[in-house]
């Protein structure tokens, strides 16, 4: 496995020296490895620091470990894709503060890893709305593709506390033009506004309409398309059933 530069200043890894346990969950994800998923997560834009280990294995693994931020910490050093996964798993998101998380956030490369992050650490985060703000304007493709992930989030859950509005105007202006990370959350808010809000639901169709993001995105069987007016219009005659 190869090394990486620090990441994390000292500050926020503290001082942990439980060494072989941080050795022992690297070698457990090393054996469970195959280069079927590397394969696969390649195709996927991820790079070579992994061992390509099932998400349901990650899941297994994580279980036999206790949550720990600085043995997470010390497993996201690595760089490493299935290490950086399981430390997801195993932080304490309430321990972490805003600067951390963006410093996490900011050193990811692979949008998988991202997403994790968003669904396991971030939504969970006290502090969620400010980074939510804060990280819609970055210039990190990463950072900012999770703060839109918060706000979709966050779209579904409390519609009415969001300028909804404000926000459909932004994507209009920026979906187009934005970096390929940050159109898939930015898209996922679009069509989230279109199913949420009956007001703006005609205005989220025609944006998606016009700009076409995803409209040939292969889908499989059973499965609702991210062309944003079709996952629309499929959500909203869900919810009228």
């Amino acid at each position: 496995m190869r090394s990486c530069a620090r990441l994390l200043p000292s500050s926020i890894l503290g001082q942990y020296n439980d060494v072989m346990n941080t050795r022992g969950l690297l070698k457990e994800l090393e054996e469970l490895g195959s280069e079927k998923v590397r394969r696969q997560n390649n195709k996927q834009g991820a790079h070579e620091n992994q061992f390509g280990v099932k998400l349901g294995d990650i899941r297994r693994v994580a279980k036999k470990a206790k949550k720990s931020n600085p043995l997470a910490l010390e497993l996201w050093e690595t760089g490493n894709i299935d290490a950086r996964m399981l430390a997801i798993l195993l932080m304490e998101p309430k321990k972490l503060s805003n600067q951390d998380l963006l410093e996490l956030a900011g050193s990811i490369k692979f949008t998988r890893v991202s997403d994790w992050l968003d669904s396991y650490v971030l939504k969970d985060h006290p502090n969620k709305d400010e980074i939510r703000e804060d990280w819609m304007n970055s210039p990190n493709p990463m950072v900012a593709r999770s703060g839109w992930s918060l706000t979709y989030q966050k779209i579904g859950k409390s519609p009415d506390e969001l300028d909804l509005k404000g926000i459909l105007d932004r994507i209009e202006n920026d979906l187009a033009s934005s970096p390929p990370e940050v159109q898939w959350t930015m898209n996922v808010a679009l069509a989230y506004i279109g199913i949420h809000s009956e007001k703006l639901r005609g205005q989220a169709i025609r944006i998606g309409e016009s700009v076409g993001l995803y409209r040939d995105y292969p889908v499989s069987k059973g499965c609702t398309s991210p062309y944003a007016p079709v996952c629309i219009e499929e959500m909203v005659s869900r919810k009228q059933k």
